[in-house]
């Protein structure tokens, strides 16, 4: 309830329909929620997915098989997916600015050295920064739901407390979701090869719930605070923030009460 910067990961799933094109009305959901923690005086930075999506959406082609084909339906999704920002946000006249980047970003030091101060100045400003992997000149970030990663990284540009990853699922299970014995983790002190395992079963797939539990993995020996929660909860954030819903996974060495 204390945190005043977090970033919030948002992915494909969260923002498209059932055929996996970009969905206005969870669009306007989201930013409904990022001005509401704004109004409680915090500090929002979006890595969102959508791209893709959007794009696919536009020419009403179905997904891709080859890489081409993503990173074209990409540079076709991706002003979309903004424009569609744009417009929610408008509403509340909140500006917004887009970053599209890659690994190489967070490698390079005076890239990485740039990005930070651009995220500084963008949060001094008032502004929410958008961001979202490069996925029409990156290649295995689109294999592996890289935004993951990317948002894990972010959260240290910018010494943010909290990630929140928001997605289809309700958190970590000790198996996939969709089994009758898999079990929902409320609380992770530590990320042991045991809940490696756990997330390898739940999917290792594009933006699978492996990628999410190595971001946690890294924030924790940061110190840094991760939750998975489900973007279908209404009010998702605030329960977040409140510690109602989600896999709360804390940093090494810190323990609440359960």
């Amino acid at each position: 309830m204390t945190t005043k910067r977090f970033v919030v990961k948002v992915g494909t799933s969260s923002i498209t329909d059932e055929n996996s094109r970009l969905d206005v009305g969870k669009v306007a959901i989201l930013v409904s929620m990022l001005m509401k923690e704004i109004k409680n005086g915090r500090a929002p930075i979006l890595v969102s997915s959508g791209a893709i999506g959007a794009g696919l959406g536009r020419l009403g082609l179905p997904r891709p098989d080859d890489m081409q084909g993503l990173q074209a339906a990409a540079a076709v999704g991706q002003g979309i997916l903004m424009q569609t920002y744009e417009f929610f946000f408008n509403n509340y006249e909140q500006p917004i600015a887009q970053l599209l980047l890659t690994g190489d970003d967070f490698t390079d030091d005076e890239r990485k050295r740039n990005l930070s101060n651009t995220l500084e100045t963008l949060i001094k400003w008032g502004v929410i920064p958008i961001i979202n992997e490069n996925d029409t000149v990156a290649t295995q970030e689109i294999k592996v739901g890289d935004n993951d990663t990317i948002a894990s990284y972010v959260t240290m540009a910018v010494d943010a407390e909290v990630l929140v990853i928001l997605t289809d699922v309700d958190g970590l299970y000790t198996s996939n979701p969709s089994d009758s014995d898999g079990e929902f983790v409320k609380m992770v002190k530590e990320v042991t090869p045991e809940v490696e395992g756990w997330a390898s079963k739940a999917g290792k797939g594009f933006g699978g719930m492996y990628t999410k539990v190595q971001a946690a993995k890294r924030l924790a020996k940061m110190g840094k605070t991760t939750v998975i929660a489900s973007s279908n909860v209404p009010d998702a954030l605030s329960k977040v923030f409140a510690g109602e819903i989600g896999t709360l996974f804390l940093p090494r060495g810190d323990e609440i009460d359960e």
